[in-house]
This record gives C-alpha cells, sequence and structure tokens, in this order.
C-alpha cells in the first residue's frame, strides 16, 4: 500500500471511529489527561527502545556480528523516530540495515528482522495468556496450533532464515539475554500503555489488561494505517467495553497512548543526536569466518 493510500486509511479510521464513539466525550477525557501518568508512559516506552537496541546488538552477535552497545544504542532510537513520524512504518528499519551493510546484506537484513520478530512473538504469547484468562484454554489453544503450524510452514519454506533464528534466540550464550530483554520490553510496553489509560482515567484490572493491551497492541502491526493509527483506537473501541471501559474513554486511552509513543520516540532521537559529542565505533563482523561468506551471497 501506498504511502498516500495509508495516510488516507489512517485519516478515514480514525474520523470513523470518533463519529462513531462522539468526539465530544473523547476530547473532554483527553483535556483531563493526568500529566504524571502521561510522564510514567513516556518513560516506560522510552525505557523500551533502549532495551529493544540493547536486544538488537545481543541477536547481531549471535549471528557474528559485532554491534556496539552505544551505536545500538543511537541507531535504534533514530529508528523507532523514523518509523514514528515518516509514513510506512519500516523506514527506520530500513535505514538501519543500510546503515549495517558493511556488515552483509544478508547478515544485517536478518539481525533486525529477527530482532523485531522476537517482539512480536513475545506480544502473540502474552496476548495468548489473555485469551486464555478471558475466553477459556480451549480457544487459545486452537490460536496457539494455528500459530504453530503457520510458523512450521514459514520454518519449511525458508530453512535459511529459520536457521538464523534458532541461532540467535537458541544459541547457549543468546536465549537467556533474548528470554530476559524480551520479558523486560513487554514489560514497559504493556506499562505503557496501562499508564496512557491511568493517564484519562481508565484503570484496568491486570486480568483486563492482560485481556485486551495486548490485541489492542497486535492491530499495529498490520500495514494499513500509519503506525497503527486508526485500527488501534478501533479495536480498543470495540474490546475495551467488554471490560467495563466506555468506549470513548477506550479510544482516548488508545490516542493518549499514540501520544506517548511520539513523546518517547522523541527521547529515542536523544542518544543520536548527542552522537557528535561521544562518537561510538561503527558495529564490525566478530570473525572473518561468520562475515566473509554472507558477503560472498550478498
Amino acid at each position: 500500500m501506498s504511502r498516500a493510500a495509508r495516510l488516507i486509511a489512517t485519516l478515514a479510521l480514525l474520523a470513523l471511529v470518533l463519529w462513531f464513539v462522539a468526539p465530544g466525550e473523547v476530547l473532554a477525557a483527553l483535556r483531563g489527561l493526568h500529566p504524571g501518568w502521561l510522564v510514567l508512559a513516556v518513560a516506560g516506552l522510552g525505557a523500551q527502545i533502549v532495551l529493544s537496541a540493547l536486544r538488537w546488538a545481543l541477536t547481531a552477535r549471535a549471528l557474528g556480528l559485532e554491534v556496539p552497545r552505544g551505536w545500538a544504542v543511537q541507531e535504534y532510537g533514530l529508528s523507532v523516530a523514523s518509523n514514528t513520524f515518516l509514513p510506512g512504518g519500516v523506514l527506520g528499519d530500513l535505514a538501519r540495515i543500510l546503515r549495517a551493510r558493511h556488515l552483509g546484506w544478508r547478515m544485517a537484513t536478518a539481525s533486525v528482522v529477527i530482532e523485531r520478530l522476537a517482539g512480536q512473538v513475545a506480544l502473540g504469547l502474552i496476548a495468548l495468556v489473555g485469551l486464555t484468562l478471558w475466553l477459556g484454554p480451549l480457544h487459545a489453544g486452537l490460536v496457539l496450533g494455528a500459530l504453530v503450524v503457520m510458523a512450521l510452514a514459514l520454518s519449511r519454506a525458508f530453512p535459511d532464515m529459520a536457521g538464523l533464528v534458532r541461532r540467535a534466540w537458541t544459541g547457549p550464550d543468546a536465549w537467556p539475554g533474548q528470554l530476559g530483554l524480551s520479558a523486560l520490553i513487554l514489560a514497559c510496553n504493556l506499562l505503557g500503555f496501562w499508564a496512557a489509560a491511568r493517564a484519562v482515567g481508565v484503570a484496568l484490572p491486570p486480568a483486563a489488561a492482560l485481556g485486551v493491551i495486548p490485541l489492542t497492541l497486535l492491530s499495529m502491526l498490520v500495514p494499513l494505517t500509519i503506525n497503527g493509527w486508526g485500527l488501534r483506537e478501533g479495536v480498543a473501541a470495540a474490546l475495551w467495553p467488554l471490560f467495563g471501559v466506555a468506549t470513548a474513554q477506550a479510544v482516548a486511552a488508545s490516542l493518549a497512548f499514540g501520544l506517548a509513543c511520539m513523546a518517547a520516540a522523541g527521547l529515542g532521537l536523544v542518544p543520536w543526536l548527542l552522537r557528535g559529542l561521544r562518537p561510538t565505533p561503527a558495529p564490525v563482523a566478530q570473525d572473518s569466518q561468520s562475515a566473509a561468506p554472507s558477503r560472498g551471497r550478498d
């Protein structure tokens, strides 16, 4: 879908949601934003950027690339800001691959794709937990079974990428860090949305938060709008009232989360802007044996 089409879809969906939900009530909820909760949301989402950068560096090392942590934080912050403020939603990731191209296109691309995939898998698993609490184990089991079949089909269709994923996630030196960082990143993401909801007066209990926040976040992965705007608000308007949240407040919570994401993305630019004051080394291959073959295939 072209950038213009995504922009049109975003504006149309936002207008449609607000029209159905009563925009006056949504604006009233946003006018009463509690700054303390909003700051907490921004802090959680800002921490998520740093932790994600560390996970990217860990993933790259497992694939034979030495990506310094400081450089990773700078580049990841720029990538998140680009994804947030520019149409398309993936331009920052593409630029991150481009700036690491001297390591070999294949391995640079794999490090970025596998790190992003780790976040989506973690979010999907917590969404399954929420579905189990909400709909029961049978429905969640059916969803899990479908996802396992899909994963097996993809691994057979792309065996080389599947091998790199196993190397990055299950290597003896990689899996403890991958597991710990993914858990922390997921916690920061959920905290960010929960605090944004509190900022507009919505206090979700833990079971309800696990039921609706991951599903609402997953809607942002659908590449129809810019950064999930419109889709996220529509899902919030549809699901959150099932847990006793007023529709207008649900939409306001989603909009507040979007604002917190933008503020966190702006903060993520700070390390990159300060790069000139304390330059950090560019990434290099850990060893010529692991990097050279990838260059030969590129």
